[in-house]
Order: structure tokens, then sequence, then C-alpha cells
């Protein structure tokens, strides 16, 4: 895996990891709808909030290597797109990123 992939997945880590915990913290609140996660893309630069429901977002955390992203915003190389939404889409990395992703899971 070259430097690009390991970048794309460190990122993609991290945003995973602060969605985990805005999911942590409306649980103590009554909120189950239109919650707002990050995107989980590896693009430095990119911020943009995506709002779904928690039951959502507790489908793509029960796979490892899916990650929530904004429309447009897969990369075909390490990943591929396995549903598709209104204003996001869940990614499964393929190869040695769906492993990477598998091991850093939070919740393994």
């Amino acid at each position: 895996m070259g430097y690009r992939e390991e970048r794309l997945a460190r990122n993609e880590t991290l945003f995973r990891e602060v969605n985990e915990r805005i999911e942590d913290v409306s649980r103590g609140h009554d909120v189950d709808d239109n919650l707002e996660f990050l995107c989980e893309c590896g693009r430095r630069e990119c911020l943009e909030a995506l709002g779904l429901s928690r039951a959502a977002y507790e489908a793509v955390r029960a796979h490892g290597d899916r990650f929530l992203v904004a429309l447009g915003h897969e990369e075909p190389d390490v990943e591929r797109v396995v549903e598709v939404y209104a204003r996001y889409q869940i990614v499964e990395k393929t190869g040695k990123a769906g492993d990477i992703a598998e091991a850093a899971d939070p919740r393994s």
C-alpha cells in the first residue's frame, strides 16, 4: 500500500472516530433523527456535514470496512460504493485498505 492509500486510511479512520463521538454524545439526549455526522472521505479539506438518523448511521457501523461519505467523494481505487442516498453514500474499502479499516474499527 502506497503513501496515498495510507493517508486516505488515516483521514477516514479519524473522521470515523469523530462520528463515533457524535453518536455517543447524542445518545445522552433525546435525539434520534437528523444527526449531523462528518463525511468520512479521505480528502483533507473536507468537513461536509451529512444529516442522517442514528439507525442509518448504525447500519454503516455494522461493517468495519464501510464509511459514510458525501456524494462524489468516493475513491474508486481503494473502495466501492455499496449504497447511495440523497445526500450521502456508503463505501466499502477493498483489498488491503479493507483490512486496515477492519483492524482500525473502534467497535471490533
